[in-house]
């Protein structure tokens, strides 16, 4: 065999080899698709994670990155009444500016009870927004005074800290007390920071329906918004919405009308079925 054939059965033989690893790693890689699903409901997990979603099918209740069946093991939710097409609207309020009085205007205006999750400086920037909101029958719940990443506290006096000095700011600014439901900031979390706030009284809400409203810089349109809110709705869907959000204020009165012309009605965070 001269130099030339020995060169190409060389080349012939290093290419063969490249398609067969390349065709071992898809094959692989397809399998490893097939048998793990992109999301599935899982056991609440024992180090820090994060709150996500996904929506295998539109119109029905998402996968959690952990059950509704594991989460009732420390009063946390993050779907409602499954059986009734009844919607749990909550609000996240980090901090004021102008949009929390349109939203309690078009919650007032369809009998629609809400929950705020609000922060200290919620508190103290606007005492008479969040008197409004206690005034108006909504759940005012608990985001933690300074809204840190709860998973990175450890210490249960540390955590208590977090939710106590919150609730007795409200107490001061309102005369009531602060209702017993707590959201996690950034949706970051523990087994043990749920077993941390189970341990004070709290139910943890998470939620089961968002959308990126947060971005005060990047707000999205009306159109963007319904064509995440509306198609993704669900029987027991525990609405996540940003009162720092231009969008929501402005679609929230024609957001009710759609989701109540869908056959939706409201309900309280103190309707939630008992955790089983």
């Amino acid at each position: 065999m001269s130099s030339a054939d020995k060169k190409q059965v060389l080349i012939f033989t290093l290419l063969t080899a490249v398609l067969l690893a390349a065709a071992a790693a898809l094959s692989l890689w397809r399998t490893g698709e097939e048998v793990v699903p992109a999301a599935s409901p899982a056991a609440v997990p024992a180090s820090a994670g994060n709150w996500g979603l996904s929506f295998p099918t539109e119109g029905e209740a998402p996968v959690g990155n952990a059950s509704q069946a594991d989460l009732a093991n420390y009063d946390a939710y993050y779907l409602g009444d499954t059986g009734q097409k009844v919607i749990y609207l909550t609000f996240d309020c980090g901090y004021e500016n102008g949009y929390t009085e349109k939203i309690l205007d078009a919650l007032k205006k369809h009998h629609a009870p809400a929950a705020f999750f609000v922060v200290g400086h919620m508190i103290e920037s606007a005492p008479d927004i969040v008197r409004r909101m206690a005034a108006e029958g909504h759940v005012v719940g608990n985001h933690t005074f300074h809204h840190p990443d709860m998973s990175a506290i450890s210490q249960q006096d540390a955590f208590q800290e977090e939710l106590d000095s919150l609730a007795e700011l409200y107490r001061q600014t309102t005369g009531k007390p602060l209702s017993r439901f707590y959201r996690p900031p950034q949706g970051k979390y523990s087994e043990e920071n749920l077993k941390q706030a189970q341990a004070l009284g709290y139910k943890t809400v998470f939620w089961s329906l968002a959308y990126v409203d947060w971005n005060t810089d990047s707000q999205p349109t009306a159109e963007q918004a319904y064509a995440k809110l509306l198609p993704r709705i669900h029987d027991g869907a525990v609405v996540l919405l940003h009162s720092t959000s231009r969008t929501n204020a402005e679609i929230l009165d024609e957001l009710l009308t759609k989701w109540e012309e869908m056959g939706y009605a409201f309900r309280s965070l103190e309707d939630l079925p008992e955790a089983v």
